[in-house]
């Protein structure tokens, strides 16, 4: 009795899924890394040309973004402030230092001042250069506050979805035979619903060439509801690309496991993406995952805990060492 053939993606050019030819047939490295971005390098741009200022700063990390904001203030009123001393001693009136360091202190602080437009009245502009200043520092000023400001409020109503993944997958019994699964949960307060999952395995074919890109048939593609976590599911039955392979086979094929995600964001009333994905170094066998449901409290109310998504237990003698 024959073995049927695995479900693949069907023969035509757009089975490497936008990688390219050169990356399917000559590329080893991983394709997707866990945070979701591609693991490419471009190079050969101008510099000019690649500058993506405002996208930049709309994807970077918070941390990264209030550090560039709070640059941008220091130095824009240091070279202000270096402008006014330039101008000479009685550019400004009301200034008290002798010294050249507190001078220039001095000038940094009524920078300060007139670029936030708060103006105290100890300090003010006294030559035509000083007033020059003033005009062009309000001006960038105003515009500074208003860029800052629209950054701010993009990156708040900016939506995106902040899936957690499990750290490993795993090849677990699953209904008298085998599967490969991880695990999902929402890392936001915000419910997510409609959420669908799409698995790719990547791997170079047995025979050799290029990689191959097998659509793997889950379980469950999508669910209605999300409010607790979800374990993903593939079984390894006889029409599974995984049917008969084994831990050093996907080790040595350079296996991936690409996971794109697609919810619809109550919040935001817009859909959100997410992808990850799992290298043959990633997959546990012989394990289960640890459950994630604490006992029903009090007020009857279902509780898991996020902390344990990625937790296992090892059950190595249940778990062939070949899936076949």
């Amino acid at each position: 009795m024959s073995t049927p053939e695995p479900h693949r993606l069907p023969e035509d050019p757009n089975r490497d899924l936008g990688f390219g030819t050169v990356v399917i047939q000559q590329s080893r490295e991983r394709l997707l890394n866990r945070d979701g971005s591609f693991n490419v390098a471009r190079e050969g741009l101008n510099p000019l040309t690649s500058l993506s200022l405002y996208h930049d700063l709309l994807t970077i990390t918070w941390p990264r973004f209030l550090a560039s904001v709070v640059l941008f203030h220091l130095v824009t009123n240091a070279v202000f402030g270096a402008f006014y001393m330039a101008c000479g001693p009685g550019a400004l009136s009301g200034m008290t230092a002798t010294s050249l360091g507190g001078r220039f202190l001095e000038a940094f602080f009524f920078s300060v001042q007139t670029f936030a437009t708060i103006g105290y009245g100890v300090m003010s502009p006294h030559s035509l250069s000083a007033h020059v200043l003033v005009t062009m520092e309000s001006l960038i000023g105003l515009l500074g506050f208003a860029l800052a400001t629209g950054l701010l409020f993009a990156r708040f109503s900016r939506p995106t979805a902040k899936i957690l993944f499990s750290d490993v997958a795993i090849i677990a019994p699953y209904r008298g035979i085998t599967a490969f699964e991880f695990r999902l949960a929402n890392a936001r307060s915000n419910e997510l619903i409609e959420v669908q999952a799409k698995v790719l395995f990547s791997r170079f074919k047995p025979e050799g060439g290029s990689r191959e890109f097998i659509t793997l048939k889950l379980e469950r593609d999508r669910v209605v509801f999300f409010p607790l976590s979800w374990t993903v599911v593939h079984p390894i039955d006889e029409t599974s690309p995984l049917y008969g392979l084994g831990p050093e086979d996907l080790g040595e094929s350079l296996a991936e496991f690409l996971v794109l995600l697609t919810a619809y964001d109550e919040t935001f009333s817009q859909t959100v993406h997410t992808r990850s994905s799992y290298v043959a170094q990633d997959v546990v066998w012989g394990a289960t995952f640890s459950s994630v449901f604490k006992p029903t409290r009090d007020d009857g109310k279902l509780t898991i805990d996020v902390g344990h998504l990625s937790e296992i237990q090892r059950e190595d003698h249940r778990i062939p060492r070949r899936l076949a």
